[in-house]
């Protein structure tokens, strides 16, 4: 008999953490299987036993969600590749994967959708309607293979995000609905962090959890540091259900957005090749993790440039033990550093003697 597997809304009632990990359009692009700048999950067709062992690498790292690879899997992204007609396919492969493997490990499993890159304030109401059928379909198809919730993200604007609202309460069957927004292109309105179309974040919440959304927050675009500032404002007005999934980069005040970094070396802007050069690092993780316990925010993750090491850094900083956790780091045996009195010493003097001759390395073996 299958037991049946905690929900979201229950979890989030009794003050539980909901991890969940993102982040695969990166993943792919690195593992060359997808191409940047166009970032279309193409790898879906050309290769599902690695986005089913991806799903499964994130949850043995600790995720409590499989989150469907459908993100950027919708009709404005597949017409630039010339793919539109495999639409329905590569959202119907992803979302079953992705429920055998939710119910392969006793997680939840959600459905996505995202920006459609067709939103403006200044939109007709035509063009609103047509954004809101392509969430729809994707909704839709996610209700059919059934999802436990569905996932609404990186919306730099109100106004969108609102439409993946009311597209997911008109289609999503009662499911769950978690909406984050993306601070990529963030305004100050009187002194506030504000949406692109010039909302302060805390007000933005407010208005979707009041127009049904379960969950509220932010996702990509900004990396840990800046993510956390803008919620620690937030939690002045806005005290529901909220969560933080950044991009795992050293944003900075200056520098809020992964799009606006540079590099510190010749000053050319990092997204989206090399970004690598300002990545976190797991202490930076665990600090963020640290951070979201504080502020209550209960759903909480890591977005494009996410790898399993962050997401079982992220986990254990909120006291989980993971199947990964295994492999967790234990250095005390290591040849050189180790402190473990199975470590031969005088191998380890010698190394240290060899390594020590770089400023700021202990030489004396303990």
């Amino acid at each position: 008999m299958t037991t049946k597997v905690k929900g979201l809304r229950e979890r989030i009632q009794n003050g539980e953490d909901i991890i969940i990990a993102e982040g695969y359009i990166f993943l792919f692009e690195r593992r060359g299987y997808l191409k940047a700048g166009p970032f279309v999950p193409e790898v879906i067709l050309d290769h599902p036993d690695l986005v089913r062992a991806a799903y499964r690498e994130f949850v043995h790292a600790g995720s409590d969600v499989v989150l469907a690879f459908t993100y950027y899997a919708h009709r404005e992204k597949l017409r630039l590749i010339g793919r539109e007609n495999d639409i329905l396919k590569m959202n119907k492969d992803a979302l079953r994967m992705a429920r055998e493997v939710a119910d392969e490990t006793g997680t939840l499993m959600a459905g996505n959708i995202c920006n459609t890159n067709r939103y403006h304030p200044d939109n007709s109401a035509e063009k609103n309607q047509m954004i809101k059928d392509m969430f729809k379909e994707q909704i839709e198809w996610a209700v059919d293979a059934g999802a436990d919730f569905i996932v609404g993200e990186t919306f730099a604007h109100l106004g969108e995000a609102m439409l993946a609202l009311e597209a997911i309460k008109e289609s999503g069957k009662g499911l769950p609905a978690v909406i984050t927004m993306s601070p990529v292109a963030t305004e100050n309105v009187n002194g506030k962090c504000s949406t692109t179309d010039l909302v302060p974040y805390g007000k933005a919440f407010q208005t979707l959890h009041d127009a049904g959304a379960d969950i509220v927050g932010l996702n990509c675009g900004s990396g840990p540091a800046t993510t956390i500032s803008i919620l620690e404002e937030v939690r002045t007005t806005y005290k529901g259900p909220l969560g933080a999934v950044p991009v795992p980069y050293r944003t900075t005040e200056q520098q809020p957005s992964f799009m606006q970094l540079t590099d510190p070396k010749t000053g050319e802007r990092l997204f989206p090749l090399s970004l690598e050069v300002l990545s976190c690092s797991r202490p930076d993780i665990a600090e963020f993790g640290a951070k979201c316990k504080e502020l209550n925010i209960q759903y909480v993750g890591v977005c494009c440039g996410n790898e399993a090491c962050l997401t079982r850094t992220l986990a254990e900083q909120l006291g989980r033990v993971t199947p990964a956790s295994r492999f967790t780091a234990d250095m005390s045996k290591h040849c050189v550093f180790g402190t473990d009195g199975s470590v031969d010493k005088d191998n380890k003097q010698h190394l240290l003697d060899i390594v020590g001759k770089r400023k700021g390395v202990t030489t004396q073996a303990q």
